[in-house]
């Protein structure tokens, strides 16, 4: 996917954390907008799908594990439906104010959900994301990376589980190559953390990569 600088007129910085169910994107998440609070900056902690009140409610539906099928095709135009609203009410205008924007998953996670797990076209992919992002992408994005079994194990911990959640380990596995395919194709924005690591372990290593980055 095309990760090319955005040419959209913000002073803010768009960080994005990645990564298959369990591997703690949700306590990074927080842990990092604590930490860069500390550092004078406004930052949005946001998350996809959803954000706002209107995609959130398309996350609902996409999320909820009714007995209605929803279609590869019609999920995949879920996620960017949400994605546009998410953008235009809450995202772009929070870069544009020179906020620091968080956000847990955003498109890398449609290429590897809908796309390398749902067995989606990646060029359709590319076409909604030019459609809907124009040329907005992360200026940085966390990949948090661990054994599949591991991220399960830790999910069924927690109990109640959603539409994905409650997938085949083989679908999985495909998401995680997709992941690992993008972090091939883009290290310069896409940084790889080990997530099997203990909590405080994987948050050392995403500060030093985020002082690097205030560098």
């Amino acid at each position: 996917m095309n990760s090319k600088k955005q040419i959209l007129n913000y002073s803010g910085k768009f960080i994005t954390f990645e990564g298959v169910e369990g591997v703690g994107k949700t306590t990074q998440c927080a842990r990092l907008r604590k930490y860069l609070e500390q550092q004078g900056k406004e930052v949005v902690l946001t998350r996809e799908p959803g954000g706002t009140p209107l995609a959130e409610s398309i996350r609902e539906v996409v999320l909820d594990r009714e007995d209605e099928a929803i279609s590869s095709e019609a999920e995949l135009l879920l996620m960017f439906a949400a994605r546009a609203v998410h953008l235009s009410n809450k995202i772009i205008p929070a870069l544009e104010r020179g906020a620091w924007v968080i956000c847990d998953r955003f498109t890398d996670a449609t290429v590897a959900y809908q796309g390398f797990g749902r067995g989606q076209s990646l060029e359709f992919i590319q076409i909604l994301a030019e459609n809907v992002q124009h040329s907005l992408w992360p200026d940085l994005t966390l990949l948090l990376d661990a054994p599949i079994e591991l991220g399960l194990e830790r999910v069924a911990k927690r109990g109640e589980s959603n539409r994905f959640e409650t997938e085949k380990l083989e679908f999985f596995n495909e998401v995680r190559n997709g992941y690992l395919h993008l972090h091939k194709l883009y290290p310069e924005r896409i940084k790889s953390i080990n997530a099997v690591q203990t909590i405080d372990q994987v948050t050392s290593d995403i500060f030093k990569i985020i002082d690097s980055y205030l560098d």
